[in-house]
């Protein structure tokens, strides 16, 4: 199967001293729903910049549908749909009158327009609200516009920047069941960023983890959970007293590692490191603030290998989507 992105030793360089993207590669077959995670700063804003013809690589190529995007932004631009983590949909048009707009700005014939614009808006169930005032839509009505939006001219790869974000939980589920339709009738390309790890475990056939510009790990869910070696004990004392000594110790611990105060312990079974890791402490006069069992995760991966928690503070609310949005509007590369 051909790759629908490729991507060659990209590098992207800001102020010559800044290397916001450190000789990736990766690809994406056509028809896979691939994830890209990483904390802020790491290079995935720029990225998905990148792919998208907003930022020209300083080094490397990035190949979208077969062109290279540095040489061929405007057909690149036709052949992807995007949808972000900002609102993009203009609230002072109809939900149909914005799909219109999408569907000029990509050229689209008036009647294939009509055709297309009409069974979006009963696809995403916006039908009963397509002449309505967008600003009047709730949170999940104006995620499925602007999805409507991303995808009005059938593209072959869909951007997806942390679309859900802000969208409560049965928005959430609600829009993912949308996605998993649309792959499953058009067959397109997902590339997705998301700040939701459980998101992407259910969502992407592989991920890539990407810190201070290079990616980290690459695989299937269960493969990067697997890599995390069993379940982990986190252990905290009450007065910050050193365990390493002493966790090492303990039958049964395979690794011990420090993260923001916590002690992490690898180990087979963490039901049965608990009770262990309690009477060591004990003897040895060390008080626990807490002690808790984590099993393999997607959180565990993304912890062990960037020494950070994927909360919501380390998403990047990126720019890149208004700008992008004004460059298209705006009839620019």
């Amino acid at each position: 199967m051909p790759d629908a992105i490729v991507c060659e030793n990209l590098v992207k360089v800001y102020g010559g001293v800044i290397r916001a993207v450190d000789g990736v590669s990766l690809d994406v077959p056509e028809g896979e729903a691939f994830g890209l995670l990483g904390p802020n700063g790491a290079g995935k804003t720029t990225m998905v910049s990148i792919l998208t013809t907003l930022v020209r690589p300083t080094s490397g190529r990035a190949i979208v549908d077969g062109l290279d995007v540095a040489k061929h932004p405007e057909e690149v631009r036709r052949r992807i749909g995007l949808a972000f983590q900002v609102s993009t949909a203009d609230g002072e048009l109809t939900g149909r009158e914005n799909l219109e707009v999408a569907a000029g700005l990509q050229g689209i014939p008036a009647p294939e327009a009509h055709r297309r614009i009409r069974e979006l808006l009963e696809q995403m169930q916006l039908a009963p609200a397509a002449d309505r005032l967008v600003k009047g839509y709730s949170g999940g009505m104006r995620r499925r516009l602007e999805l409507a939006v991303g995808v009005v001219h059938s593209p072959k790869i869909l951007f997806l920047d942390e679309p859900t974000l802000g969208l409560d939980p049965q928005g959430r589920a609600g829009f993912w069941d949308y996605i998993r339709h649309l792959r499953k009738d058009t067959g397109v390309t997902l590339f997705l960023t998301t700040h939701y790890l459980e998101e992407a475990d259910q969502l992407c056939e592989r991920l890539a983890i990407v810190d201070h510009g290079k990616i980290v790990a690459t695989g299937r869910p269960d493969e990067l959970k697997q890599r995390t070696g069993g379940d982990t004990v986190v252990v905290k004392p009450s007065h910050g007293e050193d365990l390493a000594p002493i966790l090492s110790a303990v039958p049964g611990a395979l690794a011990v590692q420090v993260i923001a105060g916590a002690y992490r312990v690898k180990c087979d079974r963490g039901e049965a490191m608990v009770p262990l890791i309690v009477t060591a402490c004990d003897r040895a006069g060390v008080e626990i603030a807490s002690v808790e069992i984590r099993k393999p995760s997607l959180d565990e991966v993304f912890l062990e290998l960037t020494g950070r928690e994927y909360r919501e503070e380390d998403t990047e609310h990126g720019g890149w989507a208004s700008e992008r949005l004004g460059q298209m509007r705006g009839g620019r590369p």
